[in-house]
């Protein structure tokens, strides 16, 4: 049996890999608001073929993190106030859900985890390093939320999230922060003394403030 991929799965390797690194990309905020992209461009900067830069860019776009024009201009969302003040309350809803859900299963171990990310997120702070400190805070929730241990539910914060991406840098570049989101540590506060009411409030809190600023 050979062991050499065949075109169908070398493309499908590659569409997967443009897919997974632009992705990120865009959810960390590499890329601000409005920021265009082209097939050509993507494929030159991924050297592959046109298939798999125009697949992965299909995807994106399915999942917001893209928009297409009739003309075939590709570029990141520009969100309106409108939606980010609906994306918001998607997060709201969706992250207080699976916060309330992990905290049965918020052990020490979990809770030493989000500790030492939140010191992460203090140094990208320091360093005034926006992609890091976006994608520090996102692992914070997001290790918090896996121990939901609500798939669906957390795809559907990770599509917000995405979404969001661009303008959330832009909102950092906004606030020029000095130290970490101040609700992180209630919301280590809350898991540590198992006060699910608590919880609930601090990240929706800490999700929903400065959305509120970059809308306003």
């Amino acid at each position: 049996m050979s062991l050499t991929a065949r075109p169908s799965d070398a493309t499908s390797l590659a569409h997967d890999r443009v897919y997974r690194h632009l992705r990120g990309r865009i959810m960390y905020g590499d890329l601000a608001p409005g920021h265009a992209l082209t097939l050509r461009g993507i494929g030159a900067e991924y050297d592959v073929s046109m298939t798999p830069a125009r697949e992965a860019v299909r995807r994106l776009a399915a999942e917001g993190a893209l928009t297409m024009s009739t003309s075939g201009r590709i570029t990141t969302p520009e969100l309106s106030n409108e939606r980010i003040e609906e994306l918001a309350a998607l997060r709201a809803l969706i992250e207080v859900e699976l916060a309330s859900r992990a905290l049965p299963r918020a052990h020490m171990a979990l809770i030493d985890r989000m500790q030492t990310i939140n010191g992460a997120i203090a140094d990208a702070v320091q360093q005034r390093d926006a992609v890091a400190y976006l994608r520090t805070n996102l692992e914070f929730h997001r290790t918090l939320y896996l121990r939901a241990q609500a798939p669906a539910m957390l795809a559907m914060a990770e599509t917000v999230w995405l979404q969001m991406g661009p303008s959330m840098r832009a909102l950092y570049g906004r606030l020029r922060r000095t130290e970490p989101p101040q609700f992180h540590r209630l919301i280590i506060a809350a898991l540590k003394a198992g006060d699910e009411p608590g919880l609930r409030l601090a990240v929706r809190s800490d999700v929903t403030q400065g959305l509120r600023m970059l809308a306003g």
